[in-house]
């Protein structure tokens, strides 16, 4: 395990531990990046021992903070995710501690992360994301029709392959659907894969069931 394979600014901040301990917890942090996908509990545990160590480093809670949201224990995710804010400041992750706040049974305390002043601060993607939690807050409460408001805005029309804006049509086509808009979620499930190139999604797949669907009726 290489620490050069983490951004700079986690490896500047490990600089402020004794050099073994920092090449220690920076060899677990890169696995924590290299298995978080394929098997989050195990990112989890070496997210833990790293915390063990180096609690009082920001990025080592980051990291526990997004091991234990992918491995679903959205409680830990959140004060992880709060005590690195805490310690290094700045507006990220929003959209992931709205979420963990809804897994809770709290869409409310999502919605209240959705309008908060830090949410105006956010970059183009994690905006979006937002967004798209705050939509299913909506959902949580019943409330179909402002889930769809929630998601509309000029970024959903204009042209772009970006994976933010497949995200965004495609939580929009969702919410459509769920508000019993069928033909306009197949619209927009064909927008979502026109923007989705990498193919992210199962948008294409989904505008075609749902138009069998409709069609066998």
């Amino acid at each position: 395990m290489d620490v050069s394979e983490l951004d700079r600014e986690v490896r500047n901040e490990l600089l402020t531990l004794p050099k073994s301990l920092a090449d220690l917890v920076g060899r677990h942090l890169v696995m924590v990046g290299r298995v978080l996908d394929e098997d989050p509990q195990l990112a989890l545990a070496h997210a833990r021992f790293a915390r063990s160590k180096a609690g009082r480093v920001a990025s080592v809670r980051e990291a526990g903070g997004l091991a234990a949201y992918h491995a679903g224990e959205w409680s830990e995710a959140l004060a992880e995710l709060r005590a690195a804010r805490r310690l290094g400041g700045g507006p990220g992750h929003l959209a992931v501690l709205a979420d963990c706040e809804r897994a809770l049974g709290r869409p409310e305390r999502a919605l209240e992360i959705a309008r908060s002043p830090e949410a105006g601060h956010l970059g183009v993607d994690e905006a979006v994301e937002l967004r798209i939690v705050a939509a299913g807050a909506r959902r949580d409460l019943g409330q179909f029709d402002a889930a769809v408001v929630a998601l509309q805005g000029t970024d959903l029309d204009t042209a772009g392959e970006e994976l933010w804006r497949a995200r965004l049509r495609y939580a929009y086509a969702d919410n459509l659907l769920a508000a019993g808009r069928e033909r306009d979620a197949i619209r927009w499930f064909v927008a979502a894969a026109e923007a989705d190139v990498e193919e992210t999604t199962d948008a294409a797949q989904r505008a075609v069931e749902i138009s069998e669907r409709s069609e066998s009726l």
